[in-house]
């Protein structure tokens, strides 16, 4: 007997290995300035973590439907139409256990063997995992630094084909930490109108935007699917929490595969998703302050190290800097900036090949560890 296909083809999430060998050297006894991945190391806010509780002692334990708690759908409702102006129904919200089940669900309603998904080159590692794993083809289309990591249309028109299902976007992006203007957004739901294909957007990073509101497809297109969730913006990266919005004619489709695979998100965690959308948004805005703080410490700070960052992040908490000048195996430089200079990043390969010699750096830690990560990097280079 052998592992199947499917468990063999699949790329492994590099930077989780990387976050292996990290927590390796701590239990060595090294100091580790983690620096790896998108962790957020303020606390999840106390109202949140106080409803949770009080559901518990309610008894709010058991399951709930697989769409998710109808409070729950109906503040992501009201949340939508507050901060985007836009009418989403609660019948057309699916609640999940994060947003990566979200993406099983979102691909699994809209893909057969063969179609195809144009993805950004770099991306986040699992939306071309994703696609690939249920028998799709993920197509990159390459996005630059010196152009802000924004798709160019006229090549993602050109990379549309019959069997082209979806565009899938993220914005504020990981790894880049780059935003999609509003034309950005106008253009890709345009294409979409006129060619069929649907626009999945990754939206868990909005509350994280430096540059004003946050904007979503849903302002410029109905033929779109939404990511989103409480990780990121909340803290709240461990309870596991997230949902997607789908055009009507999926969210059936969607929910037979939560029922099958993941029942349903922990009812108290929902619970508290319901409080972090409606009473939690002050502490948002004072932890986006705070990693705000940090992103104008961090870039300048880097690029006087010998990085190199032609585009600044204006969201998320993910600097992608060109370290080809260190080296242009990303993977093997970032193993050596862990063994010998004691620091963390995550090598821009993971993101696929339009990141080849880029690291990013997180700063979803503190300005004190990333002071002590900068210094390290200086020694390291100014020694190597």
């Amino acid at each position: 007997m052998s592992v199947s296909k499917r468990a063999q083809i699949i790329r492994p999430f590099v930077v989780m290995d990387v976050v292996a060998r990290a927590k390796e050297l701590e239990a060595q006894g090294r100091d580790i300035v983690r620096l790896e991945i998108g962790d957020p190391d303020l606390p999840t806010p106390e109202v949140v973590k106080k409803a949770a509780e009080e559901a518990m002692e309610h008894g709010e334990t058991g399951y709930t439907q697989s769409l998710g708690l109808p409070s729950l759908r109906e503040a992501v409702s009201a949340h939508y139409r507050a901060t985007y102006g836009v009418d989403v129904g609660p019948d057309k919200v699916v609640v999940t256990q994060g947003t990566s089940p979200a993406m099983l669900l979102l691909f699994g309603a809209l893909l057969d063997p063969g179609d195809e998904v144009i993805v950004s080159d770099p991306c986040y590692p699992a939306y071309p995992n994703y696609v690939g794993f249920l028998g799709g083809s993920p197509i990159p289309v390459p996005v630059r630094a010196e152009e802000g990591f924004r798709f160019r249309l006229e090549e993602v028109r050109a990379a549309i084909t019959p069997r082209t299902r979806a565009i899938v976007i993220n914005s504020p992006a990981n790894p880049t930490g780059a935003t999609l203007a509003p034309e950005d957004l106008e253009g890709l739901g345009r294409i979409a109108e006129e060619t069929g294909v649907y626009i999945a957007s990754d939206e868990i990073y909005h509350g994280l935007y430096f540059g004003g509101r946050d904007r979503s497809i849903l302002e410029f297109t109905d033929r779109a699917f939404v990511l989103n969730g409480f990780s990121k913006a909340y803290a709240m990266t461990g309870w596991r929490l997230g949902y997607m919005i789908a055009p009507p004619e999926f969210v059936r489709p969607a929910e037979k595969i939560q029922q099958n695979f993941f029942l349903c998100a922990n009812h108290f965690v929902q619970v508290a998703g319901v409080t972090a959308l409606t009473e939690a948004q002050a502490d948002v805005a004072r932890m986006r302050e705070i990693y705000d703080e940090r992103r104008q410490f961090v870039v300048p700070a880097l690029r006087d190290v010998g990085l190199v960052v032609a585009s600044e992040p204006t969201g998320a908490f993910y600097v992608f800097a060109d370290a080809r000048d260190w080296g242009g195996d990303s993977l093997a430089l970032a193993y050596r900036l862990l063994d010998e200079a004691g620091v963390a990043v995550a090598p821009g390969v993971d993101f696929g090949t339009g990141g080849e010699g880029f690291l990013r750096v997180s700063y979803a830690a503190s300005l004190e560890r990333l002071r002590e990560g900068v210094e390290r990097l200086r020694s390291w280079a100014e020694n190597r």
